[in-house]
């Protein structure tokens, strides 16, 4: 019998591998619309959500009291996942996982402006070790005018809203709720896009886009659990196998061969992030994984 711990570890393997596997989907349909991407994400990523419905409330789970604050954290979800897919399918892929990971910085940063928390000097500490390695990375938006680079710091604008409003929602609402008007909501964003011309998709295509839903939305799942049964600092540094697998695939894959500005750079993220997620979970906050 596998331990908590045990168990925890293997969520957040799985959780990495979902999210990876998400990701290199986003890059590899390049050639299909936008919109018919985004839809098929919450298509099928939708199914693992309604699983987690209880019975006795099947048709009743979708009210809630707090709409207001459901409406601001699925616009602000849906604007991120946007930005990266509209980074995933632009950029190097290292660079924009690498990004994601700034995501935490931003959320300190808002917390003490909409939340009131105090930030002692090692977390601000951090906040501007993460900065200093996002502009290493961000570099070319400068020297070669390309502008895609702004998407990712886009995404965790749209993340660190997302992590503020599930600090609230959370107290009140179930998961499924909350992952249920933001997939909602994309999902209607991505059906939009159909006037503008979708492709009929080959039957190798039509299994991509299950499988990008499924790994979508089982990924979150994993991610929960694993938070749930292991204490954040032991589990969180698991998700950073997502950048080896970004560096390895983006070579193999996509003949993308990492900038040394890169490495350098995602290394003063990830170390900065796991001083913010290590200060949070002595501080028995509720951590903010790398990925809502």
């Amino acid at each position: 019998m596998l331990t908590k711990s045990q168990k925890a570890v293997l969520y957040m393997v799985g959780s990495v591998v979902c999210f990876s596997t998400m990701d290199l989907i986003v890059k590899y349909l390049n050639n299909v619309p936008f919109g018919q991407v985004l839809f098929m994400r919450f298509f099928f990523g939708m199914i693992p959500i309604l699983f987690l419905i209880p019975k006795n409330k099947i048709f009743t789970f979708y009210k809630t009291k707090r709409p207001i604050l459901h409406m601001w954290r699925a616009f602000c979800g849906m604007v991120a996942i946007c930005a990266l897919f509209v980074a995933l399918r632009n950029l190097p892929l290292a660079d924009v996982i690498s990004l994601t990971f700034t995501g935490p910085l931003f959320v300190t940063i808002m917390s003490v402006i909409f939340l009131s928390e105090k930030v002692g000097i090692r977390r601000w500490f951090a906040v501007a070790i993460g900065f200093i390695g996002m502009l290493f990375i961000v570099r070319p938006a400068f020297e070669e005018m390309n502008f895609y680079y702004v998407f990712p710091v886009i995404f965790s604008l749209g993340f660190a809203n997302v992590a503020i409003s599930i600090r609230s929602l959370s107290k009140t609402e179930p998961n499924y709720l909350i992952a249920f008007y933001f997939s909602i909501l994309s999902l209607l964003v991505g059906l939009s896009t159909i006037v503008n011309g979708w492709i009929w998709p080959t039957l190798y295509e039509a299994f991509l886009f299950a499988l990008l839903g499924l790994a979508g939305g089982i990924a979150n799942l994993l991610l929960t659990q694993s938070y749930r049964l292991a204490d954040a600092s032991l589990v969180t540094p698991i998700k950073y196998l997502s950048l080896v697998v970004a560096i390895v695939a983006g070579y193999f894959i996509f003949a993308e061969i990492p900038k040394v500005m890169t490495l350098f750079g995602a290394g003063l993220i990830v170390v900065s992030s796991f001083i913010i997620f290590r200060r949070e979970a002595k501080l028995k906050k509720q951590v903010v994984a790398p990925r809502i």
